[in-house]
């Protein structure tokens, strides 16, 4: 039986199977039926491959050296589904990029600084670039170290991750409909693209609070038929057509903050509970909120000029920083920020299903 090099790694709130590019098949066909044996797809409980048996536990980065000049790696982020033989590259995922550096210093493709490396990410699937930077003391990854992530038992190295030209990266504009604030079925929304294709919309008006636990939400059948139908037309409005069988756009309802942060929130992918928030998800999510007139933006709870937006999940807070210029129209991103950590799990020799 043949294997295929891998590094299983956690990055933020996933996990992930992280590879280089010449070690899968060139044929994007060839390469998907792979990675779909590798991860234990079509299989509710992925029992027979790497995957975790949720969306987030069922992800792949394939990282290359860089093609072009101004970045270091090309990353591409495929999301694979669990019970059906799906392989999506319609958005990208800022959780697994935040083991990008680390996999790119591991293999070879960057050298390491002396105490800290810095990497410059190109994410395929969107075409941005996005700054990694972490420890390696003495010219290795550091993973130890006293940082930790809500959704994430323990802690380990911060890495701090910065997005430069999301706006509009899968949609074309960071307000893909051409406006603040639309109404789709009877409920106002807010869809917004910073990286990632989100519809915001106020958890009251799904008939929740916003504050349910995961199980719960995702035991409400009348919900999720109702959350498959809002995003399949926004996602028209969006210019994405027909998203029937796409995870994006991811939708995010909110409420007023509970545990002293900025915003609740309780996202869907596409019409299961999230057990946390997704990165560039959240940052879409905050840059809604902080446009006048968006769809909730009253329930938000504003940190003091400067300071990060501080956003609630299931799992806890994820802490989103935004420089936004509304003096003009539309309003423009300068740049986002988030912190987050990552971890080696394995790295070895992953045998695929026959």
């Amino acid at each position: 039986m043949t294997g295929v090099r891998c590094m299983l790694m956690r990055g933020g709130t996933s996990k992930g199977a992280y590879f280089l590019a010449e070690d899968l098949p060139a044929d994007p066909a060839a390469r998907d039926d792979l990675l779909l044996r590798i991860m234990g797809t079509p299989d509710p409980r992925q029992l027979d491959g790497l995957g975790g048996a949720q969306p987030v536990t069922s992800k792949v980065a394939i990282v290359s050296k860089a093609a072009d000049a101004g970045h270091d790696v090309d990353y591409l982020f495929l999301q694979l589904g669990v019970a059906e033989p799906t392989v999506s590259d319609r958005q990208t995922c800022g959780n697994l990029l935040a083991g990008v550096g680390q996999f790119a210093v591991e293999r070879g493709l960057v050298a390491a600084g002396p105490e800290r490396t810095t990497v410059r990410v190109r994410l395929l699937n969107t075409g941005s670039i996005a700054v990694a930077a972490f420890a390696t003391p003495g010219g290795e990854v550091g993973y130890r170290g006293g940082t930790a992530i809500s959704g994430v038992p323990g802690t380990a190295a911060p890495v701090e991750l910065g997005f430069a030209d999301t706006e509009g990266s899968v949609c074309g504009s960071l307000l893909p409909t051409g406006h603040v604030r639309d109404e789709v079925g009877g409920v106002e929304v807010s869809c917004v693209d910073n990286g990632m294709p989100v519809v915001v919309a106020r958890a009251r008006d799904f008939g929740v609070t916003g504050y349910e636990p995961v199980e719960e939400l995702a035991a409400d059948t009348a919900l999720a038929r109702r959350i498959d139908a809002l995003r399949t037309e926004a996602g028209k409005l969006m210019g994405l057509g027909d998203v029937a069988g796409s995870s994006v756009p991811k939708t995010t309802l909110v409420a007023a903050p509970r545990d002293g942060g900025a915003i609740c929130t309780r996202t869907f992918i596409p019409v299961k509970p999230h057990p946390s928030i997704g990165v560039l998800g959240a940052v879409s999510v905050v840059t809604a909120l902080l446009l006048d007139g968006a769809a909730g933006r009253e329930l938000l709870v504003a940190p003091p000029a400067g300071e990060p937006v501080e956003v609630e999940h299931p799992s806890g807070k994820l802490a989103v920083g935004i420089e936004l210029d509304t003096t003009v129209t539309p309003p423009r991103v300068s740049r986002s920020t988030v912190l987050r950590t990552a971890r080696k799990l394995f790295d070895g020799t992953v045998f695929p299903r026959p």
